[in-house]
């Protein structure tokens, strides 16, 4: 369980650092999404939520899995795909919504069974 831990930790990392990169440059996200510093590092940490998630199925994580749905999950399975095989031509409305809607459902779905497997 050590290492789901430790992967749901690495996207936790992600999220705040993408939380980060846009609050402490006061942009607005659809600024940051298009900045030609900030938009590989914004991408980069996308690609890594979704390694990690790719990760836990593959360690067979069913149990933490589902308390995702299926829609986020093959959601942001598909956008690391869609920046990784086609970075000049990504929808910068996708990564928006990534960004505004996604993260934080997963952020606080992480932090909440953080909190449960500590009790």
């Amino acid at each position: 369980m050590s290492k789901a831990i430790n992967r749901l930790d690495k996207i936790l990392e992600c999220i705040e650092n993408i939380d980060f990169i846009i609050n402490d440059n006061n942009l607005k996200i659809t600024h940051a999404i298009e900045d030609r510093i900030i938009k590989p590092a914004i991408r980069m940490n996308i690609i890594r939520i979704a390694e990690q998630f790719a990760k836990l199925k593959d360690d067979n994580e069913f149990k933490i899995l589902e308390n995702f749905t299926n829609e986020d999950l093959k959601g942001i399975s598909s956008v690391r795909n869609y920046i990784a095989h086609d970075y000049d031509s990504t929808d910068e409305n996708i990564i928006e919504d990534v960004i505004r809607y996604n993260l934080p459902i997963f952020k606080t779905i992480i932090q909440d069974i953080k909190k449960n497997l500590e009790n």
